[in-house]
C-alpha cells in the first residue's frame, strides 16, 4: 500500500500525526510530502519561493498533474510547529488540532484554491472538510474576525 502522506518532523517536539494520515487519504488520492519545521526554516522557505522575509504557518507548494498521471504526488506542505503551537495555545486547542487545520488549508491550496484571489470558495470547502473532521474554526475564519 502506497502512502497517501509522507511526514517529516524536523523538530524536537512530539506530535501525534495520526490524525493527519486520515485527513490527506480522504481529501485526496494524491501523495503528500509534510515537512514540519521551525521558524527558522519557515522563514527560509518563504523568502526563498515566495519572495517574503518572514515567518507564516504554513507554505503550500504544488505539483503539476502532468496529464493526468494519479500516481504523481499532489505536492509538497510545510508546516510551521513553533508557529501552530503559539496559535493553538491561544485558541485554546491542541497542537494537533492546529495542525490538522492547516494540512486542511494546504491540501486545498495543492487542489488549486486560493482565498487570496476566489470568491469565497477556498473558505467554503475548508469549511467542510473541519465539520466532517470535527476541528475548531478554520484559519481562513480567524483572519477575518
Amino acid at each position: 500500500m502506497i502512502l497517501m502522506l509522507e511526514v517529516e518532523n524536523q523538530t524536537k517536539v512530539d506530535i501525534d500525526i495520526s490524525c493527519l494520515y486520515l485527513i490527506a487519504e480522504t481529501m485526496s488520492d494524491r501523495g503528500i510530502d509534510l515537512v514540519l519545521v521551525t521558524k527558522d526554516t519557515i522563514q527560509e522557505l518563504n523568502k526563498l519561493y515566495r519572495h517574503k522575509d518572514s515567518t507564516t504557518d504554513v507554505l503550500s507548494f504544488p505539483l503539476n498533474d502532468m496529464g493526468g498521471l494519479s500516481h504523481i504526488p499532489l505536492g509538497s506542505v510545510a508546516i510551521c510547529v513553533e508557529i501552530a503551537q503559539e496559535v493553538a495555545s491561544h485558541y485554546k486547542h491542541s497542537l494537533e488540532q492546529e495542525i490538522a487545520l492547516l494540512l486542511i488549508h494546504a491540501i486545498l491550496h495543492l487542489q488549486g484554491f486560493d482565498h487570496e484571489i476566489d470568491n469565497g470558495e477556498h473558505r467554503a470547502e475548508e469549511e467542510k472538510w473541519i465539520k466532517f473532521f470535527k476541528l475548531p474554526p478554520s484559519l481562513i475564519t480567524r483572519n477575518q474576525s
